[in-house]
C-alpha cells in the first residue's frame, strides 16, 4: 500500500471501500395532546441503529409514565389522528418508577413502508366490536410509514391514570386505550425513520 505524506497508509483500490456505518439517529417522543394534562411529564426517545445487513434496531425509552403499566408501540403514516397505515410494533412495560424501555429488531429506516398489491382474504381472529378484524384488506400502492405512537394498553390503565378511556385499535386485540406519546415534532412526511439511510 502507498504511504501518504502524514505517514499513514492508503487504501489501495484492490482492497475496495469499507462500506461506512450509518451513524445512530436519535429523536424524542412527546407526550400526545389527548394525554398532556392526565400525563403533564410523560416523555420518551428513541435511537436507529444498524443491527446487522439485513435490519435494523429500534431502541425506545419512556419515563413519565403510570407505574407498572403495558403501554404498545407502533409505527404509523402519520403522528395524530387519523394516523393512516399503522402496524403493531411490540409492548413497553413500566417499572415501579413509571419508567421502561425495549428494543426492536426490524427495517426502521426510509425502507420502511407498506404495500397491497392487491385484495386478499384475511384471518379475523377477533370479533369484537368495536374494532373487529377486516375480512380482506385494501389494495394500496406502497406507503412509507416513519412515524412512531405509544398508545395505552387498555382504556382501564388510561383511567387510572385520570385519562380519557377512550377506546382505540392499537393493541393485540384492538381494545386498547389512547395515545400516550408520538413523534409530532417531526411534520407529517418527515417522521424519524425517514432520516435514517441503511
Amino acid at each position: 500500500m502507498g504511504t501518504v505524506p502524514n505517514g499513514s497508509l492508503q487504501e489501495t483500490e484492490s482492497l475496495g471501500a469499507v462500506p461506512a456505518v450509518p451513524t445512530p439517529r436519535h429523536f424524542a417522543l412527546t407526550v400526545s395532546a389527548g394525554a398532556r394534562a392526565c400525563l403533564p411529564h410523560a416523555t420518551g426517545s428513541g435511537t436507529i441503529s444498524v443491527f446487522s445487513a439485513q435490519a435494523e434496531k429500534l431502541h425506545l425509552s419512556v419515563s413519565g409514565l403510570p407505574h407498572s403499566t403495558d403501554f404498545d408501540a407502533f409505527i404509523i403514516q402519520v403522528p395524530t389522528a387519523p394516523f393512516g397505515l399503522s402496524w403493531y410494533q411490540g409492548d413497553i412495560e413500566t417499572n415501579s418508577s413509571g419508567v421502561g424501555a425495549v428494543d426492536f429488531i426490524g427495517r426502521f429506516s426510509i425502507e420502511t413502508f407498506v404495500v397491497a398489491p392487491g385484495v386478499a382474504p384475511a384471518p379475523t381472529p377477533f370479533h369484537s366490536p368495536p374494532f373487529p378484524d377486516a375480512a380482506s384488506n385494501p389494495k394500496t400502492a406502497p406507503v412509507q410509514m416513519y412515524h412512531v405512537g405509544v398508545w395505552f394498553n387498555s382504556p382501564a390503565d388510561a383511567g387510572r391514570a385520570h385519562c380519557a378511556t377512550t377506546v382505540t385499535p392499537f393493541n393485540g386485540t384492538h381494545n386498547a386505550g389512547i395515545q400516550v406519546l408520538n413523534t409530532a415534532t417531526f411534520s407529517n412526511a418527515n417522521g424519524p425513520l425517514r432520516g435514517f439511510h441503511p
